[in-house]
């Protein structure tokens, strides 16, 4: 067997101990008073309602005559809580009151730079697809407005998915970078197919139609490309996106669709954490006072595989806030409540047991007479299986948590699309902190913990089995 450079101790470490740091206080340009984040640390985390407050919001109908029935008021509580899920907005509640015909919702304010009026203006915009033919016109007051409505070709009820991405027409790609690739259903598929041939050389407009709206704006023209062919796969392309954002967010607009009713909120108020204002320091403390116990019992029972599996610890913790905060750009920052916290917590006693059975599994193969580079080899293989089952356990667990009580265009959301929506942001907080800590486990607990031991292991201080558990040489 290839042997583990000795070097490979101590470039793990020095490369954990970097994430560690990197992760908790994150990395800053200034430039005079403005200041650009490079890496998000700990600190740009989105806390949730129960941790730092957030917003109430009432929805009632825009038109005051309007008597929705209750299976259109629950339809517009789910469509707004599919659009925050969407958003990474998870830690909500959401009360559907049919006798009123309004819909109440609580949520953290991510963003205090944007108003929590706008914000809810988001939220409550009913956000209708429209291809049109023609390009449209301007009506008295100057806004741009879709052609009549005998002009409609199709609508967002015979859209299947709009996903953003990356243009990958090279052609296109200078002046759109980004694009939303759009599905048909079959009912939408062939009505564009017959657009798309009837239309070949002339205009198919795409809008978004908001409703009647709040916010002085009900059309937003997406696209007016010109139909070179006949679109037969009920597949299509929206261009004229410069920022990734922009793409996503019409993108979740389409996919949520239309409110069955046009609303706007009738109070929006600021309100406090629920668990108070110092409940997130007295947490911190509580926290880094556990690590350091764990690590310290680890090392005092365990003495250089307890060591060895403090510092894969902190690599596990460090690699799971990073993924929670935005620390990877291509993973977006995800609101941390406190059933996200206990998924956190509950994923790191998976790695402790996951250091604790390979450690011990060393100790007992020493004990039986192998040698340090034996027992060790030995050790980590005998235990492997029984970590991996336990881990691919709680990860399917963690799949079927946010499958079921995510949006359907989440992770796991497609297994489950048979099952009636439940957008139930606790839960699903609490399946994704779980299942990224597992993700963590596998990296630092199964894989770089035992790089670590067993290149440490090599150095002549570290020769004798005492030290892993064995009989002082």
């Amino acid at each position: 067997m290839k042997r583990t450079p000795k070097a490979a101790f101590f470039i793990v470490a020095v490369l954990i101990l970097l994430l560690c740091f990197t992760s908790i206080f994150g990395v800053y340009t200034r430039f005079g008073d403005r200041t650009d984040t490079v890496i998000r640390g700990i600190f740009d985390i989105r806390w949730g309602v129960d941790i730092q407050g957030g917003v109430d919001a009432v929805f009632v109908p825009a038109d005051k005559d309007a008597n929705p029935t209750p299976e259109q008021v629950d339809a517009v509580k789910a469509i707004i809580e599919q659009r925050m899920v969407s958003q990474n907005i998870t830690d909500y509640e959401a009360f559907a009151d049919a006798a009123q015909g309004q819909v109440i919702i609580r949520f953290p304010w991510a963003d205090k730079s944007q108003s929590a009026e706008n914000l809810v203006g988001e939220l409550g915009k009913t956000g209708m697809l429209q291809f049109y033919e023609g390009e449209g016109t301007t009506d008295s007051e100057g806004n741009l407005v879709p052609p009549a409505k005998e002009k409609l070709i199709l609508d967002g009820n015979d859209v299947k998915s709009a996903t953003a991405m990356v243009n990958q027409d090279t052609t296109t790609s200078a002046e759109s970078p980004y694009v939303i690739a759009l599905e048909m259903k079959e009912s939408g598929t062939k009505l564009f197919a017959d657009a798309t041939t009837r239309l070949k050389g002339k205009v198919i407009s795409i809008w978004l139609d908001f409703g009647e709206g709040y916010d002085g704006v009900r059309y937003q023209r997406l696209s007016a490309p010109n139909v070179d062919s006949a679109i037969t796969n009920g597949k299509a392309v929206v261009t004229g996106y410069q920022e990734f954002e922009d793409a996503k967010y019409d993108a979740d607009m389409i996919t949520s669709g239309a409110l069955p009713f046009s609303v706007k909120p009738e109070s929006v108020s600021v309100i406090s954490p629920t668990m108070g204002e110092n409940a997130l320091s007295a947490m911190g403390i509580a926290g880094i006072i556990a690590m350091i116990a764990v690590c310290v019992l680890m090392i005092v029972i365990y003495r250089l595989p307890g060591l060895v599996a403090a510092i894969a610890l902190c690599g596990q913790m460090a690699l799971t806030v990073a993924a929670i905060s935005g620390y990877f750009g291509f993973i977006p920052s995800f609101t941390m409540t406190l059933p996200g916290i206990a998924g956190l917590i509950l994923s790191i006693g998976i790695g402790v047991d996951c250091n604790v059975i390979t450690a011990e599994a060393v100790r007992d193969e020493l004990r039986a007479g192998k040698t340090i580079d034996g027992a060790i080899r030995s050790g980590s293989k005998g235990s492997f299986s029984a970590i991996f089952d336990g881990n691919i356990t709680v990860l399917i667990v963690a799949a079927v948590l946010m499958g079921v009580f995510g949006p359907s265009d989440s992770l796991f959301g497609w297994l489950f699309s048979w099952l009636p929506v439940s957008t139930t942001g606790a839960v699903y907080a609490f399946g994704y902190t779980l299942l990224i800590g597992v993700i963590t486990n596998f990296v630092m607990g199964m894989w770089l913990s035992r790089v670590m031991l067993r290149s440490i292991s090599r150095l002549k201080v570290f020769r004798n089995p005492w030290f892993y558990g064995g009989e002082r040489k």
